[in-house]
């Protein structure tokens, strides 16, 4: 996928960024507000109008575990990810061989993708970043609803667990920046609940208010800019990046062999299919040769996951998927560079 970075500028330790004036296209937001900067690591400064997914350094730091499960699925290490949250924080990227996670062998081949610098995204990647995240907990809690109406509470519980436990901690600035009532506490409750009584009558209604509250997050992004295939297109190459993540660290052997990852990729799937749907009639007419090209890859990546419970067997490899991917990536960046050229 070909991305472009506007990188406005990189400061040391505590040093004050201004944001006002660096952007390199007209944005949604522009911070005015100076920045202080305590990581004692460099921070980057970034607005952009493409999808920094993917292709971007993971800061081993802050990320969540779908990002890292992108070291996961490259290095076939089972429970990699958690193995790197848990020993946080690290000085430096090397401090993941000096920690023991992983061998220098190892480290050599994912260390041009790891960093321990912080990106601040401004503009309109802020907002495809707020997005995303929200889009990530939408799949989690797709595939979770899934698992429940088949009398699966058990596999349940992690799909509901993520969205509070690894997403809403990450994107809790951004929710407070926005002025979007807080719903923590809904998200707690309902997993409480199908922890403790997955059969009450309650959980069903806990799961429609926990749904509700994640659309009236996304609801705070203007409906206009929602409903932009240029802004769509990015918010699902951030998801299918993720997915792609997932299902590589769920197959080995060409069978499911952590289930949690199939089932977070296919929720990922399955809401980003549902975004293309709402903007496909506007990229075809735009660009007919990349919507077919998104819409027939798109139609190949859901039967990779035919149910919410593993087949026994891999439908697809992971090299299959990452392809499909690809494909869907360099397709939308075709629309989406179209679109910032038609507004330049």
């Amino acid at each position: 996928m070909i991305k472009f970075r506007y990188i406005c500028l990189t400061v040391a330790t505590a040093a004050i960024v201004s944001l006002s004036g660096c952007n390199s296209t007209p944005t949604a937001e522009n911070p005015s507000a100076p920045a202080a900067n305590a990581n004692p690591q460099a921070t980057e400064a970034v607005s952009q109008n493409h999808s920094g997914h993917g292709g971007k350094a993971i800061n081993i730091n802050t990320a969540i575990l779908s990002q890292l499960d992108k070291f996961e699925a490259k290095l076939g290490i089972p429970a990699l990810s958690n193995k790197i949250q848990a020993n946080r924080p690290y000085a430096s990227p090397e401090a993941l061989v000096t920690k023991k996670v992983i061998t220098q062998e190892q480290f050599d081949q994912i260390k041009d993708q790891v960093t321990i610098q912080e990106v601040v995204l401004t503009g309109e990647a802020k907002d495809v970043d707020y997005m995303t995240k929200l889009g990530l907990m939408k799949g989690h809690l797709f595939v979770a609803q899934e698992l429940l109406d088949q009398n699966q509470p058990k596999q349940a519980e992690p799909h509901i667990g993520h969205p509070v436990e690894e997403i809403y901690v990450d994107v809790e600035d951004q929710l407070n920046d926005r002025k979007v009532k807080e719903f923590k506490t809904t998200l707690v409750s309902l997993q409480d609940l199908v922890k403790s009584k997955p059969k009450d009558a309650k959980v069903k209604a806990d799961f429609t208010s926990s749904m509700q509250a994640v659309d009236s997050a996304i609801a705070a992004l203007p409906a206009e800019q929602r409903s932009k295939p240029g802004f769509v297109l990015q918010t699902i190459n951030g998801l299918l990046d993720a997915a792609n993540s997932e299902y590589g660290a769920a197959i080995a052997d060409g069978k499911v062999a952590a289930p949690i990852e199939y089932q977070d990729s296919r929720g990922f799937v399955l809401y980003a299919d549902e975004l293309y749907k709402g903007v496909s009639s506007q990229v075809a007419q735009q660009n007919p040769e990349a919507h077919k090209a998104i819409e027939t890859s798109m139609a190949e990546l859901i039967k990779v996951w035919p149910s919410a419970i593993p087949p026994s067997k891999a439908v697809k490899t992971p090299n299959d998927v990452t392809k499909l991917v690809t494909t869907i990536e360099q397709n939308s960046q075709k629309v989406i560079d179209s679109t910032t050229q038609a507004q330049q």
